[in-house]
């Protein structure tokens, strides 16, 4: 079965230029350049502008920002308004603060298989560590195994040899649902699927299980998901988590849907391409 031709990674973020340039960078040094970026921006103030139109400037492959009014957490909208301006037949979700190690993007087309969502993982880097990656610009592609192994012991990064194998695409596959390792900070889709279950819920408000839901529909509607750790990691700059006070009325959205076996978002894709026609 053919793997993904035309690829898109939209990068979700807000008010963290320093992350969102880093996370570029990494981007921008690709093993596999066959693809577009999408900057999918919630509402950030001018510096984001300004640290976009300077990516903008020499990026070496097509990019675009779209942008949306700030009103509060609507990052499921922000990644439908980056859906709707992408051109790739394969979409990759990562979010501003998670680096894509140099082979992240031709890993995410190796999985890549018709009727599935890959979900991939995180490597959580330390507060003391992301400070220094920001302010000397480090290059965290360009480290090696005894480098990594380091960062590990000394309490940097929580995870070491999922940053050193890549593992073949055996046993990835689950007919079973599960609940682990679904992050859209790090998940790839492909369109036609996104248009069948209306892309990702708006009507989600606060932070909060808006990517599960959209896995969760996915399989409801027969999209099946595959494992993408140990291929696909991203480093997670550290920062202070955000309020939680909708985690557990969204959490309640997603069980019941569930249950019921929804597939399609109240406010989707197609409710916002209405809206701007």
């Amino acid at each position: 079965m053919p793997q993904a031709s035309t690829i898109s990674l939209i990068i979700t973020t807000y008010n963290r230029p320093d992350a969102l340039s880093a996370v570029v960078e990494a981007c921008f040094a690709q093993d596999d350049n066959n693809f577009e970026i999408i900057i999918a921006d919630d509402g950030s103030a001018n510096n984001t502008r300004e640290t976009v139109a300077a990516l903008l400037a020499r990026s070496p492959v097509p990019m675009k920002h779209v942008w949306q009014e700030d009103i509060g957490f609507r990052a499921a909208r922000a990644r439908n308004l980056g859906t709707l301006a992408a051109q790739g037949e394969y979409i990759i979700f990562i979010d501003g603060d998670c680096v894509p190690q140099k082979d992240f993007v031709a890993n995410h087309r190796r999985l890549s298989k018709r009727g599935h969502v890959v979900t991939g993982s995180r490597v959580l880097l330390s507060e003391t560590y992301t400070r220094r990656l920001l302010e000397q610009h480090l290059d965290i592609q360009r480290l090696g195994a005894m480098e990594k192994f380091k960062l590990y012991l000394a309490g940097s990064a929580n995870k070491f040899l999922q940053t050193m194998l890549t593992l073949p695409d055996l046993g990835r596959e689950s007919k079973r649902f599960t609940w682990r390792r679904i992050k859209s900070c790090n998940m790839a889709v492909w369109r036609s699927d996104l248009d069948l279950v209306n892309g990702f819920d708006e009507s989600f408000t606060g932070w909060g299980h808006e990517d599960s839901d959209l896995v969760v529909r996915l399989f409801n509607a027969g999209v099946m998901r595959k494992s993408g750790a140990f291929a696909t990691e991203v480093y997670h700059l550290w920062h202070r988590e955000a309020k939680r006070d909708q985690e557990s009325s969204n959490r309640s959205v997603v069980l019941k849907r569930a249950e019921d076996k929804t597939t399609q978002a109240v406010a989707g894709l197609r409710e916002l391409r209405a809206s701007a026609a």
